[in-house]
């Protein structure tokens, strides 16, 4: 298996001369299964370069979206084999807080206030499958498994196995905070819940070869960025120790960063953890890096 990063920065697509170097599209990673299927985590803007790397001609293509927000799936309309005959399209997520299904995300943003063309236009064969929370579901030779992570909407963390490898990816995910006061009644259901949710996390993340993560902020960042739903390094880092996981991909970059800013953070966050790192490998994603995994 093997994945590549079309899609590197958070919230708003950010090109220009000083993210060149790690890219200015927003979240979107093309995964290869061991038989090649192509699966392929969100659509942000990096889901429109994406297409253009693929063969002429019609495709079979799986898309797994974490969530609705705009930044990971206002790629979608843009994503070119939806415009050609004999293309399979499929989309997995889950339903959203008031029940509608992953559907619904393509239909919102084909209505025409926002978007030229409707799906009838389009030429591929389109498919839906709304997941269930922990559901596990075989597409092609892969076996997907998902988690709900922290955010402020539903956010579905997806793990995919196939040919002996495994990763992980969440799109969105802050840290679990209590906020209740210690010792309370509040306080305690508050722990509880995130005691379980925390380990359908960990339980769905243990052992991978790859972990990507959103690492948005740094420590000092995130003081003033609460509830807003993005993680931070040392939460990501912190989670791949905790889970025995072999590789570590931040992701979700920060739109106002950087390439230079970014390399200091991490840099930064790096030496701190230099002494727990063990085998654990660490790296800044970026637009156009292929992992395989053997």
């Amino acid at each position: 298996m093997k994945f590549t990063f079309r899609g590197v920065r958070g919230s708003i697509p950010s090109p220009g001369p000083h993210t060149v170097r790690y890219g200015g599209n927003t979240t979107c990673i093309e995964v290869r299964t061991a038989s090649d299927a192509l699966l392929i985590l969100d659509g942000g803007s990096g889901i429109f370069a994406l297409a253009g790397q693929l063969p002429p001609g019609p495709v079979a293509a799986h898309i797994l979206i974490s969530h609705s927000h705009w930044d990971h799936i206002h790629g979608l309309p843009m994503f070119a084999p939806l415009f050609i005959r004999g293309s399979q399209v499929r989309l997995y997520g889950a339903a959203d807080a008031a029940g509608n299904g992953i559907g619904h995300v393509m239909a919102a943003q084909l209505q025409d206030n926002y978007f030229p063309v409707s799906e009838a236009a389009m030429a591929a064969e389109i498919g839906y499958r709304t997941l269930a929370v922990g559901e596990r579901v075989a597409i092609a030779d892969a076996v997907v498994t998902n988690a709900e992570m922290n955010h402020p909407v539903i956010n579905l963390g997806y793990r995919i196995e196939s040919g002996g490898a495994a990763l992980f990816f969440s799109g969105d995910h802050e840290p679990f905070a209590n906020p209740h006061a210690a010792g309370t009644p509040e306080h305690a259901a508050c722990q509880d819940d995130i005691d379980r949710r925390q380990g359908a996390i960990d339980k769905t993340v243990n052992g991978v070869d790859a972990l990507i993560m959103d690492c948005s902020y740094t420590r000092e960042e995130y003081e003033g960025k609460r509830g807003w739903g993005h993680g931070t390094f040392d939460g990501a880092l912190e989670l791949a120790l905790r889970c025995g996981v072999k590789r570590l991909y931040c992701t979700h970059h920060e739109p106002t960063r950087s390439d230079d800013q970014l390399e200091a953070v991490f840099a930064d966050v790096m030496a701190r953890f230099a002494d727990r790192l063990g085998p654990l490998q660490v790296f800044l994603a970026a637009e156009g890096m292929t992992v395989e995994i053997v």
